[in-house]
C-alpha cells in the first residue's frame, strides 16, 4: 500500500484494511465547542476516533503564556492520544472534518508532522465527500482500540516563535491565512486587536479549495502559490492565521503543490497581539 502524506480520496480510504488505518474525525464548531462531538456520535466514518480541537489538539491551559488562543499540545500529550487511538508506526492516518480540512483536520495533519509522523493525509472534501461517494456511516461512540507506547520525535524545522515570525515578516516571507477583511483590520470578530503583522502577505486559506470543498488540483495550487511567493524558496515561508489552526491549511496546500518545507507560526495573530509592544499594521500594506 502506498501511504499518503497530503490528501486522500474517499474511495482510497475505503480500500485500506481497517487494521492498517487510523481515521480521526476532527469536526469542531468554534461557536459551540461541543457540537463536533455530538455530530460524531450522530454519524461518522466507520472505525473513526474523535479528536477535539480544544481538548486534544490544543493545550488551553497555556493561553496566558502568549501562545495564542489554541496553544499547541505537548508532544507527550499527543503521543498519549495516539496510543489511546491505537496508532502504530507506518499506519496510514486519515484526518477529516466538515470544512474541507480547514478547521481541525489540517491542524492534526500538521501536529503529527511536527511529531515526525509523515504517513498522514487529510480526506479531500471531508465528510461530505465520503457521503457523496455513497459510503456508509457509523453511529455512537468509538470502539476500543489496542494501544501501545508511542514516542514522537519533534521536527525542529516545522515551526517558528515570535522572533521567527517577525524575521519572516521583515523578509516578506510570512503568509497570513485569514480572510482579507480580517487581515486588513476592517473587522475582527474574535481577537482583541484588528490588523496584521507588518510585512505579512495575505493568502486566505479558502483560496486553496475549489468545488464541493475539495482542494484545487496540485498544478493550479502551485501556480497560485508561486504567483504570490515569486522566487522565495518554499522552506523559507512561514504561515500564520488567527490562532495557528487554519494556517496549517496553507502548509498542506503548499505541500500538496510540491512546494515542500514551509513552516508555521503557532501563536499566530492572537499570540502576536498578546504583547502590546509588537507592531500592528492595517490596510493592504
Amino acid at each position: 500500500m502506498s501511504l499518503k502524506t497530503t490528501l486522500i480520496d474517499a474511495a482510497d480510504v475505503a480500500a485500506i484494511p481497517p487494521s492498517e488505518l487510523l481515521i480521526v474525525d476532527c469536526r469542531f464548531d468554534l461557536a459551540d465547542p461541543g457540537q463536533g462531538r455530538r455530530d460524531f456520535l450522530a454519524g461518522h466514518i466507520p472505525g473513526a476516533v474523535y479528536a477535539d480541537l480544544d481538548q486534544d489538539l490544543s493545550d488551553l491551559s497555556r493561553q496566558h503564556e502568549g501562545l495564542g488562543r489554541h496553544p499547541l499540545p505537548s508532544l507527550q500529550a499527543l503521543s498519549a492520544h495516539l496510543a489511546r487511538w491505537g496508532w502504530r508506526p507506518r499506519m496510514q492516518v486519515v484526518c477529516y472534518d466538515a470544512a474541507g480540512g480547514a478547521l481541525a483536520a489540517a491542524r492534526l495533519w500538521w501536529l503529527l508532522r511536527l511529531g515526525g509522523v509523515r504517513e498522514v493525509a487529510v480526506l479531500d472534501g471531508g465528510l461530505a465527500a465520503w457521503k457523496a461517494a455513497g459510503l456508509s456511516l457509523a453511529t455512537g461512540d468509538q470502539a476500543a482500540r489496542a494501544s501501545g507506547p508511542v514516542v514522537l520525535k519533534p521536527d525542529p524545522h516545522a515551526s517558528v516563535d515570535h522572533a521567527g515570525a517577525a524575521a519572516a515578516a521583515a523578509a516578506g516571507l510570512l503568509v497570513d491565512a485569514r480572510a482579507e477583511p480580517r487581515y486588513r483590520g476592517e473587522v475582527e470578530p474574535i481577537d482583541t486587536v484588528a490588523g496584521h503583522v507588518p510585512g505579512a502577505l495575505n493568502r486566505p486559506f479558502a483560496l486553496n479549495l475549489g468545488a464541493e470543498g475539495r482542494f484545487k488540483p496540485a498544478e493550479a495550487l502551485r501556480r497560485e502559490w508561486l504567483a504570490l511567493l515569486g522566487e522565495r524558496p518554499p522552506e523559507t515561508v512561514v504561515h500564520m492565521c488567527g490562532s495557528g489552526v487554519t494556517a496549517a491549511h496553507n502548509v498542506l496546500a503548499m505541500e500538496h503543490a510540491g512546494l515542500a518545507g514551509s513552516r508555521l507560526y503557532p501563536p499566530s495573530w492572537s499570540g502576536w497581539i498578546s504583547d502590546g509592544s509588537r507592531p500592528v499594521a492595517r490596510g493592504s500594506d
